[in-house]
């Protein structure tokens, strides 16, 4: 109950369309309800009596007038038909039967219209949740820290934010649309079976127990078939993901076949899961039909026979009870599926909120403040960190950045220094101690504050699916084209780019596959300088780069360093000897500090690493000893702020 009402709560900003809508029901109920009434007149028309006049109205009214008080029910019937007499009575039976016409296409018409109306405001309140909870929930993911993408399945994710939310609106239509509208219509229909003849309407109702019984089980396994089939939908989702994105190790590999027999498992999962849902979906709806006509037809038998025996109701009210109890069978059929329709939604429902109700993990302290610049120093103190409380990846680290010093961390793989700048833009808090800059703990600065201090270029470049001036200035949607320019220039980009079929205009496909990795990597350089940030990270930058654009790349690198503070993650040595300080991390601790010409000659692990890569003379690039392509830092190109000394 508590998610089904949470579920309603996401109407309330649309309430003045509810309420249209809910109107709009209650008119169509009642209009529908005249509809059957109208068949009264158009009966008795029909059956060849003397058309209603005036006169005749009068005369049939008195004995209405005489009944016992007693007989209320009757004398409301009587006085109805009445009323409805002399609305429709023409002077003879074809002057009726026109202004009846025209009465019942009036009726029809505003019955329509009322449909109308309501299944349109209802869909706009309807589209509006939809669109309310997909934006709550990609708002949400951006809130999450880092470590819940690493927990979840990014298929699992599209899933809940697409297939989910549309089962989550069936919850709203059956809220506000089936379980108003289709009482509505059955109350007034009932209003009328009970006042042709209440006999013939308890009758109707002794089978009602047992479709009630055949709905609710029917409604306790739909919720376990619909949870089972949005998982099985989201595995699906993550296959397709994970293929496409990984697209070129399948091929590499020649594994199109087992990537397609996995699929088609799936599937096969997926559709019988459907088939068991739609097998129980459907159960009800035919069940509660069945059930009602068994009662129509009892009601035919018996009602008729009594009919015919002359003691209950007169031929033409007969046919309009029949007709009225079979006019209210299939709003009745509606409400024997609407718990079908909520068991869905709520089932998906779960996994929806499952999303919204996780708390990330990095948020502000209260009274959280706004930093603009950074001046002094970044201090580690006594750091440790361990992700989800495994054993410690960084133990016990000291140390001090200062402004406007390149700092480069080398180490073995896995020894922690991805973990060490992921503290420095908390992307993670540390486990224990705390880190500082100019003295004021993260915890109490603003993220967005932090991270716009920052710029941040990986390994792994992301580009999106834009143009090559909207990827550069990535969020930036009024900056001069003149800015992105020459921010390319500086990154060593212009040049390619002005190649390109369209210039800064053409687009690069997903992740940036329409061009090379050293292409990729100066686009993220020239996003970098464009953002023009106090604090640079660079995690293995060049590692997957050939020669050229290796040397390209660290050209740009060089330069964007420039009177800021940088962290430089590097495998090749020869990418930082001209950093300020080098650290070697091994196994979470800081085990060498210095610069490289001093760590070259003492005895530890970086002389081991440098050893390792230039025992041959060749194959790394850069300055100073055992290089084999030596190059110059190159100087500021004009035109860009590059330097913030």
């Amino acid at each position: 109950m508590n998610l089904y009402l949470r579920v309603v709560s996401y109407v309330k900003p649309y309430w003045h369309y509810m309420a249209g809508a809910i109107l709009c029901m209650v008119c169509f109920a009642a209009l529908s309800s005249a509809t059957v009434w109208i068949a009264l007149p158009l009966l008795q028309t029909l059956f060849g009596k003397e058309a209603p006049h005036e006169s005749v109205i009068l005369r049939e009214a008195a004995p209405a007038a005489r009944l016992d008080e007693a007989a209320t029910l009757v004398r409301w019937r009587e006085t109805l038909k009445e009323r409805t007499n002399r609305l429709i009575a023409g002077r003879t039976n074809a002057d009726t039967l026109k202004r009846l016409c025209v009465i019942v296409f009036i009726v029809v018409l505003l019955k329509n219209l009322c449909s109308y109306f309501q299944a349109y405001l209802m869909a706009y309140a309807e589209l509006g949740v939809i669109r309310d909870l997909r934006n709550a929930l990609y708002t949400h993911l951006h809130r999450l820290s880092l470590s819940y993408f690493h927990q979840e399945r990014t298929g699992e994710l599209i899933s809940r934010i697409t297939y989910d939310v549309n089962l989550v609106n069936g919850t709203i239509s059956a809220a506000f649309g089936t379980m108003v509208k289709e009482p509505l219509l059955v109350l007034v229909h009932l209003a009328l079976l009970v006042l042709l003849s209440w006999q013939l309407t308890l009758a109707a109702f002794l089978f009602l127990p047992l479709s009630v019984l055949v709905i609710t089980k029917a409604g306790q396994k739909l919720r376990r078939s619909s949870t089972a089939s949005q998982e099985t939908m989201a595995d699906l989702t993550s296959t397709i993901q994970e293929t496409v994105a990984g697209i070129r190790v399948v091929k590499a590999f020649g594994m199109e076949g087992f990537e397609t027999t996995k699929f088609i498992r799936q599937t096969g999962s997926y559709f019988r899961t459907l088939l068991r849902l739609t097998r129980t979906r459907n159960l009800a709806g035919p069940v509660t039909e069945v059930l009602g006509g068994l009662v129509g037809l009892a009601i035919l038998w018996y009602g008729g026979s009594r009919v015919m025996a002359g003691d209950l109701l007169a031929p033409e009210d007969f046919l309009t009870f029949l007709l009225a109890l079979f006019s209210m069978l299939k709003p009745l059929k509606e409400l024997g599926q609407v718990n079908n329709r909520i068991q869905e939604g709520i089932a998906a429902a779960e996994r929806v909120f499952a999303i919204l109700d996780t708390p990330p993990s990095i948020v502000d302290a209260p009274g959280a403040i706004q930093v603009t610049g950074f001046r002094e120093s970044i201090r580690f103190r006594d750091v440790s960190f361990g992700y989800d409380g495994n054993r410690e990846v960084l133990q016990h680290i000291d140390l001090t950045v200062r402004a406007g010093e390149i700092l480069a961390i080398v180490g073995p793989s896995g020894g922690g220094k991805s973990t060490l700048v992921d503290l420095v833009a908390r992307f993670y808090d540390p486990t224990d101690g705390t880190i500082q800059i100019d003295g004021v703990d993260l915890h109490r600065i603003r993220l967005d504050s932090l991270r716009g201090l920052m710029g941040i270029v990986t390994q792994e470049v992301i580009l999106f699916n834009d143009t090559v001036r909207n990827n550069i200035a990535y969020g930036l949607a009024d900056i001069p084209l003149d800015r992105v320019i020459e921010a390319a220039v500086a990154a060593n980009a212009d040049e390619f780019i002005r190649k390109l079929p369209d210039g800064y205009d053409t687009w690069i496909g997903e992740r940036g596959v329409r061009l090379s990795g050293g292409q990729r990597q100066r686009l993220a350089i020239a996003r970098a300088i464009l953002k023009d940030p106090h604090i640079l990270i660079f995690d293995e930058a060049t590692s997957a780069l050939d020669t050229e654009s290796e040397l390209l790349v660290q050209e740009a690198i060089d330069r964007l360093m420039r009177g800021r503070t940088a962290f430089v993650i590097a495998h090749r040595l020869s990418t930082i000897q001209h950093a300020d300080r080098v650290i070697v991390i091994d196994d979470g601790r800081i085990v060498q500090t210095g610069t490289h010409a001093t760590l070259v000659q003492a005895d530890g692990l970086y002389r081991k690493l440098y050893a390792l890569q230039f025992r041959q003379g060749s194959g790394v690039r850069g300055q100073g000893q055992g290089s084999g392509i030596p190059y110059e830092v190159p100087e500021d190109k004009p035109g860009f702020p590059l330097s913030r000394e």
